[in-house]
């Protein structure tokens, strides 16, 4: 009988194709049968054969352990009861969302009725966080083999510290690899070997790491019966010399965190006086509604993330245009209505400005209600910079602290580099020379209140972020915005910063020994005698009108 070329083609595909189906799928079938077994073993096995299932899936390489094991040590591995299906279960307060744990495979939503948890003794909660920590240790995120070491190392035996032993050669990460190092000298503080000890103490010394404090005190601390709990001598004066040097270490810590806060301060302190030092260097006006602008610009923050209730990063963002506008504008509306009518009496515009401050204050409460509103902090500016155990630097301070600097090298660069700019300065030295020149004084102090109280705005853009809004927000800062101008020298933009930043620090290690109350008045009296020697502050303003 003849085949057809063609038919004959046919038939050797089908041959070839059925030969590599039977070899695709043998392998493994017969490398994953071990893994089912030992899944079957973990849902329907007694307590012994669920230790020895996690024992082998421990061994067993395969890309699901992980998820596995972790459900399993989260309490979120059951078994259906209809069909004893192993599915990983999610609880959404109606039932659960469950998965395949063999495929993954999402198999819909199920009640708690419908699953039985499969459980764990405290025994086998200890090997499993083990056995989680070595698969997370070959992980590609650094993040998680840090997580990972530190989870051995709270239950480190003799195959975990092997374990770590081997990972600390072909560590990339500097965090990980000094995390390894950390843990093992530790155990090496238990050694029987003296000189083993010795060398981990005097290694350990130069570490920052709480878990190191606590051993080494340890060592030196007696028990219930008066007794030393480390018996050698030598070893606990060694500890205590490391316990002095990391002492050291954490006062210098304790100090940058201090100048830190204090910084920070300064920061909000220079946010909320420099437009008060540009509206009372250049027009004598003491605005004492210069707080409630700052209020303005908080509201506005609060308004935007109203608004944008998705978007809290760009809200925040939009709102620091958005604030200066709307204070600047109100403060132009202030000046043109009030204190141009006022100009050479002080008492009177401090009277005016304090009634306008009321007349705000009240205006909001009318429009928000009197309680506090909670302005969010997006997600870019929360949490801390962890540099080490002892030391952390939040976020939103940082930011804070470096807003100010930008509003600063801005307003420097208005004044320095404009047309308005020039006027401000002309008016600020000599007013009547600069009338006489031609320069429109009625124009410039519009503008000059304007731009003050829309600065005032943006600081509270950024007191929104780290107190609440509310309408006596700019109350807790005008006394103290008033100092910062007085302590640095009317009109003059580097005293405002150097003397906000000198204030905050000042304020920040007075408080620990006297309270944040105690604190300011000494602050207080030290401006007032300061002002004594030197009444026009530290960086007096030049020219003939500040003459005379």
């Amino acid at each position: 009988m003849n085949i057809p070329p063609l038919t004959r083609f046919h038939h050797v595909l089908a041959v070839l194709m059925l030969v590599f189906s039977l070899a695709a799928h043998s392998d493994p079938i017969t490398a994953s049968q071990p893994w089912l077994d030992a899944l079957n073993s973990l849902k329907q096995g007694s307590m012994p054969e669920r230790e020895q299932a996690i024992m082998q899936l421990a061994e067993i390489k395969d890309a699901h352990n992980l998820a596995i094991l972790q459900a399993l040590l989260d309490g979120r591995l059951f078994t259906t009861k209809t069909d004893t299906k192993l599915v990983i279960g999610i609880d959404n307060h109606q039932g659960f969302d469950i998965s395949d744990a063999v495929s993954g495979a999402a198999l819909g939503a199920v009640d708690h009725d419908a699953l039985s948890k499969i459980n764990l003794t405290n025994k086998m909660r200890g090997t499993l966080r083990k056995i989680i920590g070595e698969l997370e240790l070959s992980a590609d995120d650094p993040a998680v083999r840090l997580a990972a070491v530190k989870a051995m190392a709270k239950e480190a035996d003799d195959r975990v510290l092997d374990l770590l032993r081997g990972r600390a050669d072909k560590e990339a990460d500097p965090a990980v690899k000094e995390a390894i190092k950390v843990t093992l000298l530790l155990q090496d503080m238990d050694s029987p070997d003296k000189a083993t000890r010795i060398m981990a103490i005097e290694a350990l010394k130069a570490k920052n790491s709480q878990e190191v404090v606590n051993r080494l005190n340890a060592m030196v601390e007696k028990d219930e019966s008066g007794e030393f709990v480390e018996p050698d001598e030598d070893i606990r004066n060694l500890a205590k010399a490391a316990l002095i040097n990391i002492n050291n270490r954490l006062q210098l810590y304790s100090s940058v965190e201090t100048v830190f806060f204090g910084l920070s301060l300064g920061a909000v302190l220079v946010l909320s006086a420099i437009g008060l030092a540009i509206t009372f260097g250049v027009m004598g006006v003491i605005n004492m509604a210069h707080g409630e602008l700052m209020m303005l610009g908080a509201y506005t923050t609060y308004v935007m993330q109203q608004l944008m209730p998705n978007h809290l990063g760009i809200s925040v963002l939009l709102a620091i245009p958005a604030a200066f506008v709307i204070s600047a504008l109100v403060g132009i509306a202030i000046e043109r209505g009030i204190i141009r009518f006022l100009y050479g009496r002080p008492l009177e515009t401090l009277l005016a400005t304090f009634g306008v401050s009321l007349i705000l204050q009240q205006s909001v409460r009318s429009i928000f209600s009197p309680l506090n509103r909670s302005v969010a902090t997006p997600e870019w500016m929360s949490g801390s910079w962890q540099i080490n155990d002892f030391l952390s630097l939040t976020w939103n301070r940082f930011y804070i602290l470096v807003f100010c600097l930008l509003v600063f090298v801005l307003l420097l660069q208005i004044l320095k580099r404009t047309r308005l700019g020039l006027e401000v300065r002309a008016v600020a030295q000599n007013r009547k020379m600069a009338k006489a020149m031609g320069i429109p004084t009625a124009r410039v102090d519009a503008m000059t209140f304007g731009l003050g109280s829309g600065i005032a705005g943006v600081a509270g853009v950024a007191l929104s972020q780290i107190t609440n809004v509310g309408p006596n927000l700019g109350q807790a800062y005008i006394v103290d915005s008033f100092m910062v101008v007085v302590f640095g020298g009317v009109g003059n933009l580097l005293g405002t910063l150097v003397a906000g930043f000198s204030l905050g620090i000042a304020n920040k290690f007075l408080e620990p020994f006297a309270g944040a109350v105690l604190a300011k008045i000494l602050v207080l009296v030290f401006i007032i005698l300061f002002i004594q020697k030197r009444p026009r502050g530290l960086f007096p303003q030049k020219g003939r009108a500040a003459d005379s």
